[in-house]
């Protein structure tokens, strides 16, 4: 199929789904806003191939924005899924499947002693921001600028992802009343965080952080900045909300928490732990987690919460993942990726920066080290959409934006770090 073939399926498929759907797509950084041109739309996928309508096969480093830790349509998750979907696909009540994933949460992630399971990443901030403030009395929230929460009112002041992708810092339809208790202030600064709350005595009841920054780009912790956080926390009885949507079961077992040592009061999850499906969850301490309706008067629900299919693919995915133990392996290879790339860029005089960790990383067009939203909005965003373009026709897909991460998967093995490392090689050279 010829290249200018290939275009015109894309553009037709996009300019029919935009007289049904709002831009053409149901979450907007997928509509290639930030890099142009008309979006992939995929017919399938399998390990660490997407498989396009247009007859494309594509590399996939974005991995339905990393949820797909094992890969796409691993074997064990999809078995479970034949399986239970034969049941029946949502009861509306309790079922054993529920208790043995939220047991599993709790056996790995350090700090939950208790965890809600939700319908995604945006409730299960919902509930925790919720509970915090049913917990402590307080009203004020502190977030990090670039920080990505979900899509709830009062936590899309100066967000990240899409947000930064369409370079917005708040969003039409959300009266200021709504955001006069949100408090965003610059990532790793401690002293702004400690001034802030000295100011607001009495007044803050949650500090939530992603405790590695992943909606504004790959951004790491430095050295204190989470140790510093808990600190302050504990100091003025604030509530410490780790969110770990994308860290969660991605930078170890136990999430960026193990990681760093470092335990939080609540913590969100999402992502992996539904391997594909929609879920999300928080939990934490049992002495605030205990404040949930029905046992306490902090309100929290959901139809679909507790899906039976969702939870049976977070189970096998779950299962699989400590069994493997993919996390060393993982990072060696996202290693000698990242190291290639630099190494391509500098040979053809490309400045650029590579933040990464685990098994996630983010490629910045910049000479400054990125180490909060302020510097990743240096980059060079023109330069990033010719990589990004470059890649797709050399058959790998990144995130099509330069605010966002890219990870890596177990089926991502050597060869397929190669044939990515020869891609960008030839992507530079044209560039």
């Amino acid at each position: 199929m010829t290249k200018e073939k290939t275009r015109n399926i894309d553009r037709e498929l996009f300019e029919t789904a935009k007289k049904y759907i709002p831009g053409g797509v149901n979450s907007p950084v997928r509509s290639f806003k930030a890099v142009g041109g008309s979006p992939v739309f995929v017919k399938r996928a399998k390990g660490s191939r997407l498989y396009a309508e247009n007859g494309g096969c594509f590399i996939d480093y974005c991995l339905s924005w990393g949820a797909l830790m094992m890969g796409h349509a691993y074997p064990r998750v999809i078995k479970g899924l034949e399986r239970v979907i034969k049941r029946g696909t949502s009861y509306g009540a309790v079922t054993k499947a529920e208790t043995e994933l939220a047991k599993l949460i709790v056996e790995a992630v350090p700090s939950i002693d208790r965890v809600r399971l939700t319908n995604s990443g945006t409730e299960a901030v919902m509930g925790a921001v919720r509970l915090a403030r049913g917990h402590t009395k307080k009203n004020a929230i502190i977030k990090f600028e670039g920080a990505y929460h979900g899509h709830a009112d009062y936590l899309l002041d100066e967000a990240g992802s899409g947000m930064a992708t369409l370079g917005r810092s708040a969003s039409s339809g959300v009266p200021e009343d709504f955001t006069r208790y949100t408090i965003s202030l610059p990532y790793n600064d401690l002293k702004k965080v400690e001034s802030m709350v000295e100011k607001l005595n009495g007044k803050i009841a949650a500090i939530i952080v992603e405790p590695v920054a992943a909606n504004s780009g790959v951004i790491i912790p430095e050295a204190e900045f989470l140790r510093g956080l808990r600190k302050i926390a504990d100091k003025f009885n604030i509530v410490l909300i780790f969110d770990e949507v994308i860290t969660g079961f991605r930078l170890s077992y136990g999430g960026a928490q193990e990681f760093f040592d470092v335990k939080p009061d609540l913590t969100c999850l999402g992502k992996i732990i539904g391997g594909g499906l929609p879920i999300g969850a928080f939990g934490g301490k049992k002495e605030i987690m205990r404040l949930l309706a029905p046992e306490g008067s902090v309100y929290q629900a959901g139809t679909l919460s507790g899906n039976p299919v969702a939870v049976t693919s977070g189970i096998s995915t779950l299962k699989e993942l400590k069994k493997v133990n993919p996390y060393a392996i993982l990072e060696k290879r996202k290693e000698k990726l990242c190291s290639g790339i630099k190494s391509s860029a500098e040979k053809r005089g490309i400045k650029l920066e590579i933040n990464s960790i685990g098994s996630m990383f983010s490629i910045f067009f910049t000479d400054r080290k990125v180490k909060n939203f302020s510097t990743a909005k240096t980059q060079d965003t023109d330069l990033f959409k010719e990589f990004f373009h470059g890649l797709l026709k050399e058959g790998v897909y990144f995130s099509p934006s330069g605010f966002e991460a890219n990870f890596l998967s177990t089926f991502h093995k050597d060869a397929e770090i190669n044939k990515t490392l020869e891609a960008v090689e030839r992507t530079f050279k044209a560039m």
